[in-house]
């Protein structure tokens, strides 16, 4: 099976970013993919006193096109992630939708970990100001195999994604707005990290280029395999990077290496 990971550069016009989000899905769909990621907050990255109006619910118009797509395409779409309404006081949740071939919603992920740094890059980031982290650890059955879903900032909690490896995870996906700052520094190394220890394939679509506010994120979405190679990866502006998931690799890789069943902390 060939998967792919997007790149893009949304911005504040829903419209525009959903175009650009069907367009590289079919682009990937043309070269064979079928399963297809899209990046962190794909349909909307625009300024904050906007945020509220761009939330949808999980059957809301954004999520309703991608479900449509993987129907029209006979893929498997991750929808990166959208702003979903209805957390807990008036927040959102930063929700990971994954759509089977016929439209269906296999998984809903809501993002745990939420991003409140200062990473040096003039900007300050308070995730949880306005989003409620998730509470449930979420693998999925899927064409591919069993798929482990996060988002961006989870990438840093490898107990997450151990997590995901316990419950029979092939495919880790981690869809992303990684800033410039860290994402130059630490994207690829953490990427290589968490598919190496899991011994599991690393979906990792990605945001790349500037964003409302001055917001610069890093992307180089890639695939990384089980044994910690990057087998596909995009340069800069818009792309999609395709490389085969191989099942009989990963089988072989834990066969031969059998890390997860040498672990004596837990």
């Amino acid at each position: 099976m060939l998967i792919a990971a997007t790149q893009m550069t949304s911005g504040a016009d829903k419209a525009a970013n959903l175009e650009t989000a069907a367009r590289l899905v079919r682009k990937a769909a043309k070269f064979g993919a079928q399963l297809i990621g899209l990046p962190e907050n794909f349909a909307w990255m625009g300024p904050e006193p906007e945020r509220d109006a761009n939330a949808e619910a999980l059957d809301g118009p954004t999520l309703l096109q991608i479900s449509q797509l993987a129907r029209e395409l006979s893929v498997t779409i991750l929808g990166g992630s959208v702003l979903e309404r209805g957390a807990p006081q008036g927040r959102l949740y930063n929700t990971s939708v994954l759509f089977g071939p016929d439209g269906q919603r296999l998984a809903v992920y809501r993002k745990i970990h939420l991003f409140d740094v200062e990473v040096g890059d003039g900007q300050k980031y308070r995730e949880s100001a306005a989003v409620a982290p998730g509470e449930e650890i979420v693998v999925a059955d899927s064409p591919a195999g069993k798929v482990g879903l996060s988002v961006c900032y989870d990438l840093r909690f490898p107990e997450l994604y151990r997590r995901h490896a316990d419950a029979g995870a092939v495919l880790l996906t981690v869809p992303a707005a990684f800033t410039l700052a860290t994402g130059k520094d630490h994207w690829e190394v953490l990427l290589r990290a968490r598919a190496i220890e899991n011994q599991a394939y690393v979906l990792a679509p990605a945001q790349q280029g500037r964003h409302p506010k001055d917001r610069m994120t890093w992307g180089h979405a890639m695939v990384v395999d089980p044994w910690g190679l990057v087998t596909a990866r995009c340069s800069e502006g818009e792309g999609v990077a395709v490389a085969e998931l191989d099942l009989e690799l990963v089988a072989r890789v834990r066969r031969n290496l059998p890390a997860l069943q040498h672990r004596r902390l837990r």
